[in-house]
C-alpha cells in the first residue's frame, strides 16, 4: 500500500501482470468495433479497451470511462495533493465526505473485519516510516517502527456518510491496496450500461469483460517478480477481476525482506512470499485480498481461497510456486 505505483507500458509491469495473446480464434459472430483510451492516475498509466457495434454509443462510454476515472483519482488518490483522501489524512476528519470515498472505506472495512485486520488501509504511518528510513540509508529502528504501529488500526477509524475521522493524530490512509481495483469496478459497471459486452480495463489491477478482439477468451501473462521479462505462466481470464502484487514493486532494502506491503499487527513486511494473483468477483476485493495471502503465507493460502470463494497463485522468495485449481493455465 506505497504510495510509489508501478510503472507501465501496454500492461502491468514490474512482477505482474502482462495481457497476452488471446488463444485459439473463434469466429466472429458480430461486426464490433475496438477502441482504446489511456489517461494517467493513481500514479501510473490506466488503459480501458472496449468494443461496441454502434461506434457513437462506445465513443461516448469511452469518455464517459476518462472522466469517471480522472473524478476517482481526484478523491482516492494520494498523489494528488488536492485529492479527498490527503485532505483525510492532513486534517484526521472530513466531514461532508465524498460519496465515493465512503463507500470505499466501507467496503475496506468489512474486508479488514472478515480477515482479522491482515488487510488495513490504516497503514500509511508505517510507509511513511519505512520511506523516511530509507532516505537515511536504513530501515527504522525499534522505537520509530513502534511509534508508527501504534497508528495503524483499521477499528480507530470512523466512517459515516456525513463524516470520517482518524482516531489519532498522526494516523493515515492509503488506499492505494484497494482504489484501483474499485475504479475498475466501476468502468465495468459505466461500460456495461452503455452495453458493452468486451472490454478489457486495466487500472493497475485487471477486469476482462467478455472477449477479446479475436473473439476468444483474454489471457494475462504473470511476470516473475525477480525478472519482469519472463511469465511465471499464462491465465485464461473467465470474467473475474484479476490483482497482482509483489514485494519488487517497492522494496526499502535490495534483499526484498523490507517492502511496501505490510502486516498491520507487526509492522514488518510478511517474509515468505515474493508475488500473490488473485481472481474474485470484483476488482477492489482481488485488489484487498493480494494482500491478505501475502500476510497469511503460502501454508493459509488454500484455505483463504475457499473461504473467500477466490483462486490464487503464488510464488514464495526461494521461486517454488502455488495455484489454485480454479484458474486456468495455458
Amino acid at each position: 500500500m506505497n504510495t510509489t505505483r508501478r510503472r507501465l507500458c501496454q500492461a502491468m509491469g514490474l512482477g505482474t501482470l502482462w495481457a497476452l495473446g488471446t488463444g485459439h480464434t473463434a469466429p466472429a459472430t458480430t461486426e464490433l468495433v475496438w477502441r482504446e483510451r489511456r489517461l494517467q492516475g493513481f500514479g501510473t498509466t490506466l488503459t480501458i479497451k472496449a468494443a461496441h457495434t454502434d461506434i457513437g454509443a462506445l465513443a461516448d462510454a469511452l469518455d464517459e470511462s476518462v472522466s469517471l476515472l480522472q473524478h476517482l483519482d481526484q478523491i482516492l488518490s494520494l498523489f494528488r495533493e488536492d485529492s479527498a483522501v490527503r485532505q483525510l489524512n492532513a486534517k484526521g476528519e472530513l466531514r461532508k465526505p465524498p460519496a465515493e470515498l465512503v463507500k470505499v472505506l466501507e467496503v475496506a472495512q468489512s474486508i479488514s473485519a472478515r480477515c482479522d485486520g491482515k488487510f488495513d488501509v490504516t497503514v500509511q504511518p508505517l510507509w511513511e516510516a519505512f520511506d523516511g528510513a530509507r532516505g537515511q540509508g536504513g530501515v527504522p529502528d525499534e522505537r520509530r517502527l513502534a511509534a508508527a504501529r501504534a497508528l495503524v488500526g483499521w477499528r480507530k477509524m470512523q466512517v459515516e456518510p456525513d463524516r470520517i475521522r482518524l482516531a489519532q493524530k498522526g494516523m493515515g490512509v492509503t488506499l492505494n491496496g484497494i482504489a484501483q481495483g474499485h475504479a475498475a469496478d466501476r468502468v465495468k459497471a459505466l461500460l456495461q450500461s452503455y452495453g458493452v459486452a468486451h472490454a478489457l480495463i486495466d487500472t493497475g489491477e485487471w477486469l476482462p469483460v467478455g472477449r477479446s478482439v479475436r473473439q476468444a477468451p483474454w489471457v494475462l501473462g504473470v511476470a516473475d517478480p525477480r525478472d519482469e521479462s519472463r511469465f511465471l505462466t499464462r491465465l485464461v481470464a473467465d470474467g473475474r477481476a484479476l490483482a497482482t502484487s509483489s514485494d519488487s514493486l517497492t522494496t526499502f532494502t535490495p534483499d526484498y525482506r523490507h517492502h511496501h506491503i505490510f502486516d498491520p499487527r507487526t509492522g514488518r513486511s510478511p517474509l515468505a512470499l515474493s508475488g500473490v494473483t488473485v481472481a474474485a468477483p470484483s476488482g477492489a476485493l482481488a485488489d484487498a485480498l493480494t494482500k491478505v495471502f501475502f500476510v497469511a503465507g503460502p501454508d493459509q493460502v488454500d484455505h483463504l481461497a475457499r473461504q473467500w470463494n477466490v483462486d490464487v497463485m503464488w510464488v514464495d522468495k526461494q521461486g517454488n510456486r502455488g495455484i489454485t485449481p480454479g484458474l486456468r493455465q495455458i
